[in-house]
C-alpha cells in the first residue's frame, strides 16, 4: 500500500499523457471508442489525485525522486504536498468535467483526433507543474501547456470568419481589432514565449547561486539567498521568475492575449481560461513565494518583489474589469473577467509577504483559485450551451433564454452570483478573505490605494456579471433569435452531455458557499501546518482567523452597488443605457477607452507587429532592393562582359593562334610532302647537291676567314 501511494503522485500526469499518445491507436479502432477513452484517461488522473487526498490531509508530503541527468546532480521527482494535492485535485476533476462536456460539444467535428490529443497532454502538462519538485522538471511542463495553448486556440485553423473572436469592422488607431484562430492562437504562444524567457533566466540565475533546481533543497538551505543579496541579485531574480507568472496568467502588461484567445472553442476556453494554465501563474507565485520569502535574512529584502506582486495583481484586476464592463461578447467578458480574477489571487499572494501572518493572504489567494476554476469553467461550458443555441456570441443577439433554458439559466444564475460575490456562494468568500488579507497586511503608503481599487473592482465585477445574465436570460428575444425562430431554428435546452458537467460545478458552488467559512478555516490550517513544516522562517499567527467586519461590509456593498446597476438597466430594463453615452461626451469617450482595451492592444500591435512589418518593408526596399540587388545585379552584369571578353579572346586569338599553328603546320606538312617523292634517283640528286652546298660553304668560310 505504501509502495502505491509513493507511485501515485507520478500516476496524476502520466496517465493523461499516455491518453494523449494513444488517442491515435483508438481512432483507429472506432471513433466513439476514441472520444470515451479520451474522458477516460482524463478520469485516470482526476482519481489519481484524489486518492492523495488524505496524504494532505494528515499533513504529509509524498516526495519521490529517480535519477535525470547525473552528470548535474538532477532528479526527476514529484512533491505531493498539501499545496500541489488539493490544486492537483481541483484541476483534475474540472478538467475530466471538460472532456466529457467536450464530446457533446465538439461532436462531428472532423479533426477531433487532434483535439483529444492535445487536450490530454494539456491536461498531463499541467499536472506536471502542480507535482514537479523541481524548476526545471516544471519548466518542461510550463513549456508543454504553452505548446498545446497555441495547438487548441488555434484549432479552427482554416480561418473561417464565423470563428473570429472580435467585432469584424471595428478598428483602433488603424488597425483591426478582429482575429481568426490562428492569429490569435500565434499571439497567445509569443506573448507567453516572452514570461517564459524572463521565467528561463530568473531560475537560471538562481541555480547558479543555489546549485539547486529542488524546491526542498532551496527551503532547507537558505544560504544561496546571502549571495544572491550580495550580487545585487536576489529581488530581480525573484522578479524574472514571476515575469513566467505574469505571462502565463495573463496578468499586465503581458494580458492581452487572453481575450483574443477566445477564438479557440468554448470547451478549450473553459479547460485553459477558467480551470488550468492561466492559474498555472498563481501555482507558480504560491510555489515559489514561500521558498523567497522563508530565504530572505530580514523581511524588508523581500518586500519589493510582493510589493510588485500585490500592485500588478490589483491594477490588473481594474484594469480587465474595466473591459468586461463594456464587452459585446459573451467569452470576451468571461475572459477579462479571467484575467481581472486572477489579478485578485496575485493581489491575495502579494499581500501574504507584506503580513505578520503570511498564510491569511496564501490561503485567500489559493482559495479564490479553487472557487474561481469551478465556478468560472460552469461560466464557460454555459456559454458554449448559449452559442450552441442562439447561433450567435454577442450578448445583444441573446434575450429571454431563461424560458427556454431553464436548467442553464439556474447553473449560469448560481456561478455567476459566485462571481460577482454574492454572499453564501463560494466567491463570496474567496474574495471576501482577499480583501481582509489585503487590510492585514503592514502598513504601507500604496496599501489603502490598492485597497480601494479592490472593492472597486468588486463593484464592477458584480455589475458586468448581472449584465451579462439580464442580457442573456431577462428581457425579449433579440432580433436575431427572432429571425431564427422564422428560420425554423429553435432555442433549446443543451444536450445532458453538455448540461451535466456545468450543472455539476454549480452544485459544488453552491456546496462551498454554504461551507465556505469552515472551508476557508480548514484550507488555512491545512495550509498554515504546511508552510510552518516546509519553511523554518514562516511562522504563523494563530488567531488569524474569522470575520474582518470592514472587509465584509466593503464585499457586501460591492455586489449591492454593481448589482443594483446592473439590476436597475439590464434586468428590470427601467432605463436604456446607451442613452448616457449617446447623451454625455465624457460617458462616450470613457466608454470608447474601455472598448478600445485602453489602446494597450493596439499599442503593442504598432510597437511589436507593425513596426517590425514597417522595418522589414524599409529594409526590403532600401537594402535589398536598393543595395544587396544591385550589387547582385552589378555582379551578374560584370560577369556577363567578362564571359563576352573571354569568349572575343577565347574564340579571336587563343582559337586563332591555335587554328593559325595548325594552318602552318598543314601547309609545312604539304611542302614536306612533295619533296617525299619516294623516287630513289631524286634522293640521291638532293643528297649530293646539298653535300655540294655545304663543301661551298667552307671553303667560303675558309677563304673569307669568317670565324663561326
Amino acid at each position: 500500500m505504501a509502495d502505491l501511494v509513493q507511485v501515485l503522485p507520478w500516476l496524476v500526469w502520466v496517465i493523461p499523457l499516455i491518453g494523449a499518445l494513444l488517442t491515435p491507436v483508438f481512432a483507429h479502432i472506432n471513433g466513439k471508442i476514441r472520444d470515451i477513452m479520451a474522458a477516460v484517461f482524463a478520469l485516470g488522473g482526476a482519481v489519481s489525485a484524489t486518492l492523495l487526498l488524505p496524504t494532505a490531509l494528515s499533513g504529509e508530503t509524498i516526495h519521490s525522486e529517480i535519477p535525470w541527468i547525473p552528470s548535474l546532480n538532477i532528479n526527476a521527482g514529484v512533491l505531493a504536498d498539501p499545496l500541489s494535492i488539493f490544486i492537483a485535485t481541483v484541476v483534475a476533476w474540472i478538467c475530466f468535467l471538460i472532456m466529457v462536456y467536450s464530446i457533446g460539444y465538439m461532436h462531428g467535428d472532423p479533426n477531433l483526433t487532434r483535439y483529444w490529443f492535445f487536450m490530454n497532454f494539456f491536461i498531463g502538462n499541467m499536472l506536471l507543474i502542480v507535482l514537479s519538485d523541481n524548476f526545471l522538471q516544471m519548466f518542461f511542463g510550463w513549456e508543454g501547456v504553452g505548446l498545446c495553448s497555441y495547438g487548441l486556440i488555434g484549432f479552427w485553423n482554416k480561418d473561417e470568419l464565423k470563428d473570429y473572436v472580435g467585432t469584424r469592422g471595428h478598428t483602433v488607431l488603424g488597425l483591426p481589432q478582429a482575429y481568426s484562430p490562428s492569429q490569435a492562437g500565434m499571439k497567445a504562444f509569443m506573448m507567453t514565449r516572452v514570461g517564459d524567457i524572463s521565467f528561463l533566466i530568473g531560475l537560471l540565475i538562481l541555480y547558479y547561486y543555489s546549485g539547486t533546481f529542488s524546491f526542498t533543497e532551496l527551503a532547507e538551505k537558505t544560504g544561496w539567498s546571502k549571495e544572491l543579496v550580495s550580487a545585487g541579485l536576489f529581488i530581480p531574480a525573484a522578479i524574472l521568475i514571476f515575469g513566467g507568472a505574469v505571462g502565463k496568467s495573463a496578468q499586465f502588461p503581458l494580458h492581452e492575449w487572453l481575450p483574443d484567445a477566445m477564438a479557440g472553442p468554448t470547451a478549450v476556453s473553459a479547460l485553459i481560461h477558467a480551470a488550468t494554465m492561466v492559474k498555472a501563474g498563481v501555482f507558480l507565485v504560491a510555489r515559489v513565494g514561500p521558498i523567497f520569502y522563508n530565504a530572505a535574512e530580514v523581511t524588508s529584502q523581500v518586500t519589493p518583489l510582493f510589493i510588485t506582486i500585490a500592485w500588478i495583481g490589483v491594477f490588473t484586476a481594474f484594469l480587465a474589469a474595466t473591459q468586461a464592463v463594456v464587452a459585446k461578447e459573451i467569452k470576451k467578458l468571461l475572459a477579462y473577467s479571467t484575467v481581472s480574477q486572477i489579478g485578485y489571487m496575485m493581489l491575495a499572494l502579494g499581500v501574504a509577504g507584506l503580513s505578520t501572518d503570511f498564510a491569511l493572504g496564501y490561503t485567500a489567494g489559493l482559495f479564490h483559485l479553487t472557487s474561481h476554476a469551478i465556478f468560472k469553467a460552469a461560466l464557460f461550458m454555459g456559454a458554449g450551451a448559449l452559442i450552441h443555441a442562439t447561433g450567435s456570441k454577442y450578448l445583444h443577439d441573446m434575450g429571454g433564454l431563461r424560458k427556454h433554458m431553464k436548467y442553464t439559466y439556474i447553473s449560469m444564475l448560481i456561478v455567476a452570483g459566485s462571481l460577482a460575490g454574492v454572499p453564501f456562494l463560494s466567491g463570496f468568500w474567496s474574495k471576501d478573505a482577499i480583501l481582509a488579507a489585503t487590510l492585514g497586511a503592514s502598513e504601507t503608503s500604496s496599501m489603502s490605494i490598492i485597497y480601494a481599487l479592490a472593492v472597486v473592482t468588486a463593484v464592477m465585477t458584480a455589475f458586468y456579471t448581472f449584465k451579462m445574465i439580464g442580457l442573456v436570460f431577462f428581457g425579449k428575444p433579440s432580433e436575431h433569435l427572432e429571425e431564427r425562430e422564422r428560420e425554423g431554428h429553435h432555442v433549446h435546452e443543451a444536450p445532458k452531455i453538455m448540461l451535466i458537467p456545468y450543472t455539476i460545478l454549480a452544485g459544488a458552488t453552491l456546496a462551498i458557499g454554504i461551507v465556505g467559512f469552515f472551508f476557508e478555516e480548514g484550507l488555512h490550517e491545512m495550509l498554515s501546518r504546511n508552510l510552518e513544516h516546509e519553511f523554518a522562517n514562516i511562522h504563523i499567527v494563530e488567531a488569524s482567523g474569522g470575520i474582518n467586519p470592514t472587509a465584509l461590509v466593503s464585499s457586501l456593498a460591492a455586489v449591492g452597488i454593481g448589482g443594483f446597476i446592473a439590476y436597475y438597466y439590464y434586468i428590470a430594463r427601467k432605463a436604456d443605457p446607451t442613452k448616457i453615452t449617446q447623451n454625455n461626451s465624457f460617458a462616450r469617450g470613457l466608454y470608447q477607452f474601455f472598448y478600445n482595451r485602453w489602446y494597450m492592444n493596439a499599442i503593442y500591435y504598432w510597437v511589436f507587429v507593425k513596426s517590425v512589418e514597417g522595418f522589414s518593408r524599409i529594409t526590403f526596399k532600401n537594402l535589398e532592393l536598393g543595395v544587396i540587388d544591385k550589387i547582385s545585379t552589378s555582379v551578374a552584369t560584370s560577369t556577363i562582359t567578362f564571359s563576352t571578353i573571354g569568349r572575343w579572346v577565347d574564340i579571336n586569338v587563343v582559337d586563332g593562334v591555335s587554328n593559325g599553328i595548325a594552318s602552318a603546320g598543314k601547309v609545312l606538312s604539304g611542302v614536306s610532302r612533295r619533296i617525299q617523292t619516294g623516287v630513289t634517283e631524286e634522293y640521291v640528286f638532293a643528297y649530293v647537291m646539298g653535300a655540294v652546298l655545304l663543301i661551298l660553304l667552307f671553303l667560303y668560310i675558309l677563304l673569307t676567314g669568317v670565324s663561326v
